[in-house]
């Protein structure tokens, strides 16, 4: 009986350090990858003219109104805003890093 509690008691102990073990590896992994990408490059100096750009961009949709441009991370810019093309009223958002990232063009909904 004393014998199947302590391989009981070893296997329970050995379970749980295996979890702990697995759990700092993955850290140590997660660690190695952030360091690889290196630092982000902060871009903040370029909200006007991520700004300018994204408004280009976005004249192609219809008539651009700028609602809002927030730095998202030091290397990120989002400039949201709607576009009005006389028939439809859609809102979109411009990724921003060093030239347009991404783009997205919704469909505003209305109240009925």
């Amino acid at each position: 009986m004393v014998r199947i509690l302590i391989a009981s008691g070893v296997l329970a102990g050995s379970l749980a350090l295996g979890g702990c073990v697995a759990g700092v590896a993955v850290g140590a992994v997660d660690l190695a990858a952030r360091s690889a990408k290196g630092r982000p490059v902060p871009n903040a100096y370029l909200q006007p003219t991520a700004t300018n750009d994204c408004t280009s961009y976005a004249t192609r949709y219809g008539t651009v109104h700028i609602i809002d441009v927030e730095q998202h991370t030091p290397s990120r810019i989002i400039v949201w805003g709607t576009v009005d093309d006389g028939k439809e009223k859609r809102s979109f958002q411009c990724n921003y890093g060093s030239k347009i990232t991404g783009f997205k063009l919704r469909a505003i909904k209305t109240r009925d």
